[in-house]
């Protein structure tokens, strides 16, 4: 059997209250047990030269001068023929070990040291001319009882942090919980409505990345589904032309060849869409050099206006997989601008913004959503017969995604629509 428990609960306040009780530990044994020591050595000193001082006292015939002193420092002092003590004294004992050996060395006799633990009261008893002298004190005056409040201190305050730090604890584990919980229900392609991030920063930050998760990977089945649907669509008519014009043997070469190019842009758009989600090894780029380059290319005779910066900041990203992006972001804004195309990097701490406006018709603000969703067209808005696929700004959106940050629709200040992207650096 595991001694560590598997409970995240249980680990954690093992982590928290092991190392306290050890610190706990190391402080009374470092600290506090030199100071006891020191100061137990400091009183037996003290009681021990004051019965070395009484006795000799007494064997001067000061008995007055013993008897205030007695009184003054707390002392009673009683001689008696015999006693009737254990024969095991205390002399070695932890309380009265010290003191015991102190008298031995001041006064040169054999001395025994009683304890009684129940009335907390010290003895001494030194034999003297047939007689034995004893000496009947408190046991705190050799004696600290603070050791015994030190370790109940002890006791308590790891019992009390333990109190405090489990209502957080508890806590912070229901919110590890309710992602568990929330993950699985998402593994079987169901939804949690009550799954809201909870807990601290970084819990919840692991709840807005799955759900994220999840709605990545809603949006990709539904891209799926929408892909086979709209191959389906796409292909069905030229192909059900094709069929009829051989049958017929009514063929006219200039359609077969139309519905074959139509066919194969649709194919390579299709392509192009699945090989948005390869893998590419990330590398150091600049954007302006492969902005200008697409750009050029693809506004052609229209106006082009750039606005990047002196020292533009370099960072890591699939370039392919950006120049794709871009690339159908920017022939998208050329094949729809009347006049003018407009391409802008501003750097700033943390992220790049690349704007593309263009000054043709738009979108509305209400069908924005759905421009990007693949093989969505919106020729209505955004003028007749341009073709397409319906997957560039859906490719550009998932590349732009795939690097963890965002393409946004806006209206333009040219009058058309500005397409903004933002990259984290």
């Amino acid at each position: 059997m595991k001694l560590f428990p598997r409970s995240f609960l249980w680990r954690t306040v093992l982590m928290i209250l092991l190392p306290l009780i050890a610190a706990q530990i190391i402080m009374a044994n470092v600290f506090f047990g030199n100071h006891w020591e020191r100061v137990h050595a400091s009183m037996a000193r003290s009681l021990s030269g004051e019965i070395a001082m009484m006795l000799n006292l007494i064997n001067n015939g000061n008995g007055a001068a013993v008897t205030a002193m007695a009184r003054d420092i707390g002392i009673n002092i009683s001689v008696n023929e015999k006693l009737n003590r254990p024969r095991k004294n205390d002399n070695n004992s932890r309380e009265a070990g010290q003191l015991a050996g102190d008298l031995k060395a001041k006064i040169k006799s054999p001395v025994s040291v009683y304890i009684d633990r129940g009335n907390r009261l010290l003895f001494v008893d030194v034999p003297r001319e047939g007689k034995i002298v004893t000496f009947a004190t408190s046991l705190r005056r050799v004696y600290s009882t603070s050791i015994e409040v030190f370790i109940i201190w002890l006791v308590g305050s790891v019992l009390i942090v333990g109190i405090l730090i489990a209502p957080f604890i508890i806590w912070h584990t229901r919110s590890i919980h309710k992602i568990a919980r929330a993950a699985n229900k998402f593994g079987r392609g169901l939804d949690d409505p009550n799954f809201k991030p909870s807990g601290s920063r970084e819990i919840r930050e692991a709840s807005t990345a799955l759900i994220l998760m999840k709605e990545r990977l809603n949006r990709y089945n539904r891209t799926r589904t929408d892909m086979l649907n709209a191959v389906s669509h796409d292909l069905k008519a030229p192909l059900a032309r094709m069929r009829l014009a051989v049958e017929t043997d009514s063929s006219d070469s200039k359609v077969l060849l139309g519905d074959i190019d139509r066919m194969s842009e649709m194919l390579n758009g299709y392509l192009a869409f699945a090989r948005g989600e390869i893998p590419e090894i990330e590398q150091e780029i600049a954007l302006p050099p492969m902005l200008t380059r697409i750009a050029r290319d693809a506004v052609g005779k229209k106006n082009l206006d750039t606005d990047f910066p002196a020292k533009p900041i370099q960072f890591y990203a699939r370039p392919t997989a950006l120049a794709s992006a871009f690339q159908n972001i920017i022939e998208n804004a050329a094949r729809y601008a009347k006049k003018k195309v407009a391409v802008s990097e501003k750097d700033n701490p943390g992220f790049v913004e690349v704007t593309v406006d263009d000054d043709g018709p738009g979108i509305p603000e209400d069908k924005r959503s759905d421009a990007l969703r693949p093989f969505v067209r919106l020729d209505a808005a955004r003028g007749k017969d341009t073709g397409g696929t319906g997957l560039g700004l859906s490719i550009a959106q998932t590349a732009i995604e795939n690097h963890g940050g965002q393409l946004l629709l806006e209206d333009s200040p040219l009058g058309g629509l500005r397409v903004r992207v933002v990259l984290p650096i």
